[in-house]
Formats: structure tokens, sequence, C-alpha cells
């Protein structure tokens, strides 16, 4: 009788650069530059030039829990966003805001101090010499294409690094850029 193996779950810290996806794609890489097990597959995506916490599993259901905005998994992001956002344009992302595809659901977002355990990026940022940055956490529990990205630029900040922190239960907790569990 055969046996079948437990299903797994794989954490992974996508660098930027790199593709939610096995084979490169243009200028980006894939995973198999950093993954090399058999039969898991992305539950999510995350876009090229974002950085974080990326899951792949072998179990479908588990993957479709993950990925589907039906059962609003809760996704964190650390956001560097160009500018100071005052109390009304984290008030507007909080009670959702107004984009092209429709209104996003409302999210929780907050200031905060650049992360402690923060990587730098390669390559770095392109930062605007007389405009400061600002850190802020964006919780959502959907995720339309670029939609952090979207989000924060509606409110007048402009995105400039983007790292997602935590899918639900699951973080990085001080996982490499590159590296897995």
């Amino acid at each position: 009788m055969a046996t079948t193996a437990a299903p797994r779950l794989i954490c992974f810290n996508k660098p930027y650069g790199v593709v939610s996806q096995f084979t490169p794609e243009g200028r980006w890489r894939g995973l198999k530059d950093f993954i090399d097990v058999p039969g898991v597959y992305v539950a999510g995506r995350l876009d090229a030039d974002s950085e974080g916490l990326l899951l792949l599993t072998s179990d479908g259901a588990l993957q479709a829990r993950i990925s589907d905005p039906r059962h609003k998994m809760e996704k964190t992001y650390w956001v560097q966003v160009e500018g100071v956002p005052d109390e009304a344009a984290l008030s507007r992302l909080r009670a959702g805001v107004q984009l092209n595809d429709g209104p996003t659901r409302p999210a929780r977002a907050r200031s905060m101090p650049e992360p402690a355990a923060l990587w730098p990026r390669n390559p770095p940022v392109r930062f605007r010499q007389h405009i400061p940055t600002h850190w802020l956490e964006l919780v959502i529990a959907e995720g339309r294409n670029r939609q952090v990205r979207r989000m924060t630029a509606a409110v007048g900040h402009p995105t400039l690094r983007l790292i997602r922190a935590a899918i639900g239960p699951y973080a990085l907790d001080g996982l490499a850029p590159g590296a897995w569990r």
C-alpha cells in the first residue's frame, strides 16, 4: 500500500527581483533559484518588485484558503512611502479607498518605525533628496493586483518599498531574504 507524504508548507522570504513562480521571466529571477522542493506550489502572489513572505504548499485546500479572497486571510505589509502621512491619510486607508477597479475593503493602517530587522534592498530604493519617507503597517484582507501600492498612491503617498511581513498566522520572524523554512 502506498503512503502519501504529509502536506508541506514553506515560508519563503522573497527578495526583490524574484517572480512568484518557479520559472524566471524576463529580467526577473524565478523561485527555482532558491527552492528545490518538488510538489509545492505558490499560495498567493507577490510582485517581483515587492519583498517578503511568500507561502508555498503541497496542500491544495490550504493553498485555496491562503489565496482565495473569500477566506479573507489577512496580509500584513510594511510599506515605506514617500512623504509623511497625516491622520487624514491613515483614516482614508482605514475606511477603504476608491481605486479605478472599485473601493477597497477597510484596512488597518498605522505609522511605524523602520522595521528593526530590515535588510538592505538590492538595488536600493531611489529617494528624492528633499522629500522625507515614512513607514506604515498596512493590514488588508483582500489581494487585488498591486493593491497596497495603489492604496498608498490614492492617499498621496506613493510606495517606495513594500515588504509582506505576514499572511494570517504565518510571519517572516527573522527569516533572511532568499531563505525558507
